[in-house]
């Protein structure tokens, strides 16, 4: 693990630790304010976010931008990052071998940033990050507390595109995350 942010996107460099290398034009690290309180984990970049070299820069991530308008919620003032840092191919979810070949990135970028709230963005972050036995049906939109972070499952932003009924679920969640980080007397907005 890297102490300073330097060393640990250093250490991505040239990364081949998964076959996903083999087809990336970039890699996606992560994006946002590197101190903020608040962190959203998805499971892998897209098309976009892969020649861009950003996260959710796509059609999911513009609809995930348009709910922080909403609710006033600064994208520069939260951390974005990924599950894995390059695109599989045809925007399959990433396999356990290739999940696990990133883990580490994604667990030296928490622990530099130091988030009070991580939102779970999807059943691949979720499932990666608290455990198997979740499922994202069941868990979007309760709190679970571990180690001293609180986490928010919601629906993965590309889910949005595929069933407007979810774009509901998807604001009440980042609503109840941001009236959580005002209780708590943390940032994001």
């Amino acid at each position: 693990m890297y102490d300073n942010w330097e060393d640990l996107e250093k250490s991505i460099i040239g990364c081949k630790k998964c076959k996903l290398f083999t087809n990336r034009n970039n890699i996606v690290f992560g994006t946002g304010d590197k101190q903020s309180d608040i962190m959203l984990i998805g499971e892998g970049p897209g098309a976009d976010e892969d020649l861009q070299a950003i996260p959710f820069v796509g059609k999911a991530g513009k609809l995930m931008n348009m709910a922080f308008d909403a609710l006033n919620i600064k994208r520069d003032k939260v951390y974005i990052a990924n599950i894995v840092k390059c695109r599989p191919p045809a925007n399959r979810n990433p396999e356990n071998d290739e999940a696990q070949a990133c883990l580490d990135y994604l667990r030296n970028q928490v622990l530099l940033v130091k988030p009070k709230i991580i939102v779970l963005l999807g059943n691949v972050a979720l499932k990666n990050i608290l455990g198997k036995e979740y499922g994202i049906t069941a868990a979007r939109g309760k709190w679970v507390e571990k180690k001293g972070i609180w986490y928010m499952p919601t629906w993965h932003p590309a889910a949005l595109l595929r069933d407007d009924n979810k774009k509901i679920d998807f604001w009440k969640d980042l609503k109840e995350v941001k009236n959580k980080a005002k209780d708590m007397n943390i940032g994001g907005d």
